[in-house]
Parts: C-alpha cells; sequence; structure tokens
C-alpha cells in the first residue's frame, strides 16, 4: 500500500490507466444524473469533450496528479485511521473533500487561455460541489484501487 498518493504515478502505465479510470467516472456520473443542474453539467461536459480532438482526456491526465496531491492529507489520515474503505472515510469528510478537490479544476480555468471551456466550467461551478460529493465513493474507490 502506497502511503504518498503521488508515488503511484511512478508505475509505468499508471498515470494512463488513472485517467481512463477518472474518465469512466465522470461518465457514469453523468449517466445517473437528471434535472435541470444535470442538463448544466451533461452540456459543459459537451463542451469540453469536443473542444478538440483529445482535449478532455489530456485535461484529465493534467489533473490527476494535482486531484492525488490535494487528496493526500485525507490518505494519510484514512491509514493511520484504519477500517473501512477510502470512499466511506472520504464521505465522512465530505466538506473539506469537495473544496479540495474544487482547487484543482478553479486553479485550471483560472489558468487555462480558452475561453470556451472556462465558460463552460463558470456555468456549472455553482454546483460543482453537490456532484462531487455525489461522486466522493467512488473516488475514493479509485484512489483505493491504484494505492492499496
Amino acid at each position: 500500500m502506497y502511503s504518498n498518493l503521488s508515488d503511484i504515478l511512478q508505475v509505468d502505465g499508471a498515470l494512463k490507466a488513472i485517467t481512463a479510470d477518472a474518465q469512466a467516472l465522470v461518465e457514469q456520473e453523468l449517466a445517473n444524473k437528471s434535472g435541470v443542474s444535470a442538463g448544466a453539467v451533461k452540456l459543459a461536459y459537451k463542451a469540453v469533450t469536443s473542444f478538440a480532438p483529445g482535449y478532455y482526456a489530456q485535461t484529465v491526465e493534467l489533473m490527476v496528479p494535482n486531484m492525488l496531491h490535494q487528496l493526500q492529507p485525507f490518505w494519510t489520515d484514512f491509514q493511520a485511521a484504519g477500517g473501512g474503505t477510502f470512499g466511506d472515510y472520504l464521505v465522512k469528510r465530505q466538506d473539506e473533500v469537495g473544496p479540495a478537490l474544487l482547487r484543482v479544476t478553479d486553479d485550471m480555468a483560472k489558468d487555462s487561455d480558452k475561453p470556451v471551456i472556462v465558460r463552460a466550467y463558470k456555468t456549472v461551478r455553482g454546483s460543482a460541489e453537490k456532484h462531487i460529493e455525489a461522486a466522493i465513493p467512488a473516488v475514493g474507490a479509485l484512489v483505493e484501487k491504484y494505492a492499496a
């Protein structure tokens, strides 16, 4: 088991595999959403995925190390606490986890030179935390899959 989540990325092919799993997680979460806010999220997703060939996959790949960095303090506490799953642990701390993960996307949006992407992000940013909170158990499972 890894104590430092960034060490996972030292394994050949790990970044690509995590990126693919993260993309699948996003697609699964989107498929499970309904309602007005879900429509906005799905529209933003379509804007990002159709922006340019490979842009979405490249962006997710860039996000993975930063997401792992944001999750590191939670992983350290989880390991010290022992028992249960990382997803369950994160759910108990979702008020901290959601904002931590959003720092990654907020920073990327702030630094982006792609107005279409920034506009799409801004349209869903207000409801992003609740969507992230819904995905936290799956995020925890994804991390645990590679860290255990």
